[in-house]
């Protein structure tokens, strides 16, 4: 188990083991979650969706909505 003091400001510093487990880095956002019972847990801010641009390649031409919305009702029947 690890441990942290708080400081005078209220911080704390996260143990090593924790960041390395969790991958966290200088500048990496976490959130605060209390449960029921008042148990505390943190966990790593995921990544903005606006990093994401560009991974996904544009198609040859444009897709309309009817060609999407028959797509749909296509895979929606496999299910």
């Amino acid at each position: 188990m690890s441990t942290a003091t708080i400081t005078s400001k209220g911080q704390i510093t996260i143990p090593k083991e924790i960041r390395d487990s969790l991958d966290l880095h200088t500048g990496d956002k976490i959130n605060f979650i209390i449960d029921d019972q008042g148990k505390v847990s943190f966990v790593p801010v995921t990544t903005n969706v606006t990093t994401l641009k560009g991974i996904v390649t544009k198609p040859d031409k444009p897709v309309s909505i009817e060609d999407m919305k028959a797509m749909i009702r296509v895979r929606g029947r496999r299910l």
